[in-house]
C-alpha cells in the first residue's frame, strides 16, 4: 500500500534549517563581538598600565638625575677639599723649614767676622748680602755654607771693598741653591 503524507515536512525542515542557520549566525556574531570587545578592553587596560609605568619611570628618572647632580657636586667639593688638604699638608710639612734654615744659617756665619744685611729667597735660590772683615772671612763663610744641610750649591756673585767709619770691609753678595726638603 502506498502511503502519502500530506503534511509539509519538507517545508518544516527547510524552515528549521533556516532558523538554525540564523541562530548560528547570531550566536557567532555575538561571540565574535564579545571577543573583539574583550580584546579592546585588554588593549585599553594594557595601554593605561604602560602609560602609568612610563610616568612612574619618568619620575624615577627625574629623581635619579637630581641625585646625579648632587653626586657630581659632591665630587667637585671633594676634589676641592682634597686640593686644600694637600696644600695644608704641604704647608704643615714645610712650616718649620725656614726656622731650621735660619737656625743652621746662624751657626755657619763666622761670629765677629761676617754680618748679614739681607737674605732673600726666590724659588730654590737664596741670595745673601752682607759685610765681612776680609776676603778670607767671606771664603770661610762660603765653605761653611757649602756643608750646610739646606744648601745644594754656593756661588759668589760679587765682592767689593767698602770703607765704613775708617775701617775697610768687604761687601759681598752670595747665592745658594736650596736642597729639596724631604
Amino acid at each position: 500500500m502506498i502511503r502519502i503524507n500530506l503534511l509539509p515536512y519538507r517545508e518544516r525542515e527547510k524552515k528549521e534549517g533556516v532558523t538554525r542557520q540564523i541562530v548560528i549566525i547570531v550566536i557567532s556574531s555575538v561571540v565574535f563581538l564579545l571577543a573583539i570587545g574583550s580584546f579592546q578592553l585588554y588593549l585599553v587596560i594594557s595601554t593605561s598600565n604602560l602609560e602609568r609605568d612610563v610616568k612612574i619611570q619618568e619620575e624615577e628618572l627625574a629623581r635619579l638625575k637630581k641625585t646625579i647632580v648632587d653626586i657630581e657636586q659632591y665630587k667637585l667639593n671633594m676634589a676641592t677639599l682634597q686640593k686644600k688638604l694637600a696644600i695644608i699638608n704641604a704647608l704643615e710639612e714645610n712650616r718649620l723649614a725656614p726656622v731650621k734654615m735660619l737656625d743652621e744659617l746662624s751657626l755657619v756665619v763666622p761670629v765677629k767676622e761676617v754680618w748679614l744685611d739681607k737674605i732673600s729667597e726666590k724659588g730654590t735660590e737664596i741670595t745673601m748680602e752682607g759685610m765681612a772683615r776680609n776676603n778670607i772671612a767671606v771664603a770661610h763663610f762660603m765653605k761653611n755654607l757649602s756643608v750646610a744641610n739646606f744648601v745644594k750649591a754656593v756661588d759668589l756673585i760679587s765682592t767689593r771693598e767698602k770703607e765704613i767709619a775708617g775701617i775697610k770691609l768687604q761687601q759681598f753678595v752670595i747665592t745658594c741653591v736650596k736642597k729639596k726638603v724631604q
